[in-house]
């Protein structure tokens, strides 16, 4: 049996309608999952019951999907399940994202369950080379990706963002805790289409939890910040709801490029 830790956005739900079974839904309090009602809501200070519960309820398959924002711990909440894991939680509450979710996995991993990817679930939430749009991207497009790869290899050194903005030639914007949409949100828009949105994963990170994600949302912000495209690692980026990206892409006269890093 398969259950989702389920965060916010609309991934938790797009992995729903990809099964034919439906899975047990897992929540952390206070973080719910867009068009979904939980099966279980727990606290980071049960999460040894949360363990336990889903070995009794026959779950064998966990997958991380979804945001979810830092939590605190409450000691004085903290149940006899949990103690235990109290030391290696509280080590990874103090690490960067990537070293957190690594911690997760590997709590999940030791009570034997196995961690799915989102996109072991629904491959097609990937892209692979190509593009997949009506608009091609500009002459000197292969020159910015190039740089596009550079800076988020430098930004994974600090395990910090998974997106920036290039536009002639020079990164204007880089993605830090507050995300995509809020980098976005603070570019001031060109009356011509310049420049294009990279976004990938960090290098070496666990690709089981927190691949970069696009979505009509996403689309909308580049729009609306003037840029010509969005570039994306083939493979390593999930796309919800592909059609109404490549349509909003399309209406705005905009591409969306997957390649392979590197290349």
């Amino acid at each position: 049996m398969l259950a989702l830790i389920a965060g916010q956005g609309a991934l938790p739900a797009t992995l729903v309608a990809a099964v034919s079974e439906r899975p047990l839904i897992c929540a952390l309090e206070g973080t719910l999952p867009q068009g979904l009602d939980p099966d279980v809501v727990f606290r980071l200070e049960t999460l040894g019951s949360l363990l336990t519960d889903l070995g009794n309820r026959g779950v064998t398959r966990v997958c991380f999907c979804g945001g979810i924002d830092r939590p605190s711990v409450d000691h004085a909440r903290l149940d006899a399940a949990t103690l235990p894991l109290v030391p290696i939680f509280m080590e990874a509450l103090q690490q960067g994202d990537d070293g957190a979710l690594r911690a997760a996995i590997g709590i999940f991993q030791s009570a034997g369950f196995d961690v799915m990817a989102a996109h072991e679930i629904a491959p097609h939430l990937l892209l692979q080379d190509g593009i997949v749009t009506a608009a091609q991207p500009y002459a000197k497009a292969d020159q910015d990706a190039r740089l596009g790869d550079a800076t988020l290899a430098d930004m994974g050194l600090a395990d910090l963002g998974q997106a920036c903005v290039i536009r002639d030639g020079r990164i204007i914007a880089r993605e830090d805790t507050s995300g995509t949409d809020a980098m976005l949100q603070g570019l001031k828009a060109s009356d011509a289409k310049l420049g294009m949105l990279y976004k990938g994963p960090k290098p070496d990170q666990d690709r089981r939890v927190d691949l970069p994600t696009i979505g009509p949302m996403t689309v909308e912000g580049a729009a609306r910040a003037g840029l010509a495209g969005v570039t994306i690692e083939a493979g390593g980026v999930i796309v919800l709801d592909r059609p109404a990206v490549v349509s909003a892409l399309d209406r705005h006269g905009m591409f969306l490029w997957a390649r392979t890093r590197g290349t």
